[in-house]
């Protein structure tokens, strides 16, 4: 009896080791191949483990730029999802150069040799905001540099062309030398503190409209609901190209009816990157599967619609310029980028739960077409997503609405300051 029993010990204790060192070279496989070795189910995972995306808003800091590392590396399965700002921010530029190049026999409205602009600038702490007025800038010949960068100082306005911030350009042109400058900008932020105000961009163009008249001879902005409010406000009556940035539907439709152009940050591939990486992270798979490599239902994205920067932790999508040539390529905003349009077997990819935050229900390209490409995609990586819609002026409008992560799986955030980093992760470290 006693033989009997010590041989039903020593066979427990062998199962026992064979299972430990089983999970241990799970592990150490999986570090090796560099796939995330998470547990795929909420009560498996602490909080501060859990795959976690930042999205749109890319943790820095809002007065010199500098990436926040510390949020970007909160977890081993922690990036951030956006779009080449720099990249689009020169095509923003050279879009509108090229537009007065080609239209240079009519746009000087008053003939005085001096091609005036007025921009709208979303939010001066914001990386994508300060590249795009930067783009434009430098694209015009208009921009002064401040300590080795470009001034993306807003100059309120600038009749005479005495602003420090900005300086006249100059573009020669058939033979004749054109005065570009920089009329007037400002910041649109509206009373209760809300950026990339669309609202406050309509009244600032009806100000600016008053005091320069047609000393106006294009219409620049940050983004496309900026746009459209002085479009639909002032531009279009007038027959002044608005330019802006987004490819939101409708100010790819008003390029028909005159705005002038517009860049497409390639939101469709930006979505699905959102998503991907956390079904990745919770799959326990090499995160660029279904990305860079074709995962099993054949999805994969080509290189020349996005880059991975490693040190930076970050997925970029690239951009397109959106003109009277090609706008009718860019109709739908929400449709699904087609290589990666195929849904996933729930089988090999059970179903999770993400929480994922917009950091202004209002914004136009947030919850026209991001939000809406977000939705389309979820269903095809079989995630369960709660959206969170904020108010665009307080992060605690956001965060008290995440009082109970433990029964999410993962976590996208949208912030409203790109600062503030810690407002989240200290909620997710407790």
């Amino acid at each position: 009896m006693k033989k009997a029993l010590a041989l039903l010990l020593s066979a427990a204790l062998a199962l026992s080791l064979v299972a430990c060192g089983s999970n241990s070279s799970s592990t150490a496989s999986s570090a090796a191949s560099g796939t995330s070795s998470a547990a795929t189910t909420t009560g498996d995972v602490a909080n501060k483990d859990k795959p976690l995306v930042w999205f749109n808003r890319q943790p820095s800091n809002s007065s010199t730029g500098e990436l926040d590392m510390n949020a970007l590396n909160f977890n081993e399965n922690t990036y951030y999802v956006g779009f080449d700002a720099n990249q689009g921010a020169e095509l923003q530029g050279t879009m509108i150069r090229d537009y007065i190049e080609a239209n240079i026999d009519t746009i000087d409205r008053n003939g005085d040799g001096i091609i005036g602009y007025v921009l709208a600038i979303g939010d001066i702490g914001h990386n994508d905001s300060i590249a795009r007025t930067r783009g434009v800038r430098r694209a015009l010949g208009t921009a002064v540099e401040k300590d080795g960068v470009i001034d993306s100082t807003p100059v309120g306005t600038n009749a005479d062309g005495s602003a420090t911030a900005v300086q006249d350009g100059s573009l020669e042109i058939n033979g004749k030398t054109y005065v570009i400058r920089e009329l007037a900008s400002q910041e649109m932020k509206n009373s209760a503190g809300a950026t990339w105000d669309a609202a406050t961009a309509g009244n600032a163009i009806g100000t600016w409209a008053s005091s320069f008249g047609e000393e106006i001879d294009i219409v620049a902005s940050n983004n496309d609901g900026m746009g459209m409010s002085m479009f639909n406000a002032w531009s279009k009556a007038n027959e002044v190209p608005t330019f802006g940035y987004d490819a939101n539907a409708d100010a790819v439709a008003a390029i028909a009816e005159g705005y002038g152009g517009t860049i497409s940050q390639h939101a469709d591939v930006q979505a699905y990157l959102t998503l991907r990486v956390l079904r990745n992270a919770l799959d326990g798979v090499d995160i660029d599967t279904g990305i860079g490599t074709a995962d099993d239902a054949g999805n994969v994205l080509s290189d020349d619609v996005y880059y991975y920067n490693a040190d930076e932790r970050s997925y970029y999508a690239l951009n397109v310029a959106v003109t009277s040539e090609n706008y009718e390529d860019f109709m739908d905003s929400t449709k699904v980028y087609e290589p990666v349009s195929a849904q996933l077997d729930e089988t090999a990819h059970p179903t999770k739960t993400v929480w994922l935050d917009i950091y202004n229900a209002a914004d136009n390209f947030l919850s026209a077409t991001y939000q809406p490409l977000l939705q389309n995609y979820d269903d095809l990586l079989n995630l369960k997503v709660e959206y969170i819609g904020g108010d665009g002026q307080t992060e605690a409008n956001i965060t008290n609405r995440l009082s109970n992560p433990s029964q999410y799986d993962a976590f996208a955030i949208n912030m409203v300051k790109t600062d503030n980093a810690a407002s989240y992760t200290a909620l997710l470290s407790q």
